[in-house]
């Protein structure tokens, strides 16, 4: 993916919406959302109203920046869940959600899928006995995902093992003393809790 260096704060005032792309930042009071909700820009706040197209525009943006997908590798998936059995728009976002660095950070061993992303791409995870350091690999329903034995005593790793385990999505399951963490069943539409409105996504790309 291209490198984003402005303010992820910027992209949650943009798309007016919390995206959650800062970890813990983003439950506290320093979340630049909470303190200035409106759009970045000296006329951010005097927004005019936007056409149907715009609004389906904004959401695809806005999808494509909490999962940290570009424009290419999105359509991609669109492609993908279009040509699949059952509603384009659910199977989309079952594809999003199924991308190794999600399914690392919706166990909780990244604190945002950026630093999901950055835990991948160093080769710490193993799927299913195979090291896999690909953000975008999709997984199975069965594959388990584990970190890899050399990588267990990190610091990092050592502080996951105590960590107590949250609202884990009922299509994961994760064993912090083991680091180890298996995909029970592909996640349906009520698993996926980001506030996306996929058909109108599926609108725009229809067209």
């Amino acid at each position: 993916m291209a490198t984003y260096r402005d303010s992820k704060c910027r992209l949650c005032r943009r798309e007016g919406a919390k995206l959650f792309l800062k970890g813990d930042r983003c439950y506290s009071g320093k979340c630049a959302f909470e303190k200035r909700p409106v759009a970045p820009g000296v006329h951010g706040a005097g927004r005019k109203k936007v056409s149907e197209y715009g609004l389906q525009l904004r959401e695809k943006q806005k999808t494509k920046r909490i999962y940290g997908v570009q424009e290419g590798q999105f359509r991609k998936y669109y492609e993908m869940a279009d040509r699949m059995k059952g509603i384009t728009g659910e199977n989309m976002l079952s594809l999003l959600e199924r991308r190794l660095d999600n399914v690392i950070y919706r166990m909780g061993i990244g604190a945002s899928r950026a630093q999901a992303r950055q835990l991948v791409n160093h080769a710490h995870f193993s799927v299913n006995g195979r090291t896999v350091n690909v953000p975008s690999f999709i997984v199975k329903a069965g594959d388990v995902i584990a970190v890899k034995e050399n990588r267990k005593k990190d610091k990092y790793f050592e502080q996951i093992k105590t960590m107590k385990v949250g609202n884990m999505p009922k299509w994961l399951e994760f064993d912090p003393e083991k680091l180890e963490g298996k995909v029970l069943a592909l996640p349906a539409r009520d698993d996926i809790d980001s506030q996306i409105a996929e058909h109108m996504i599926v609108e725009l790309y229809s067209k």
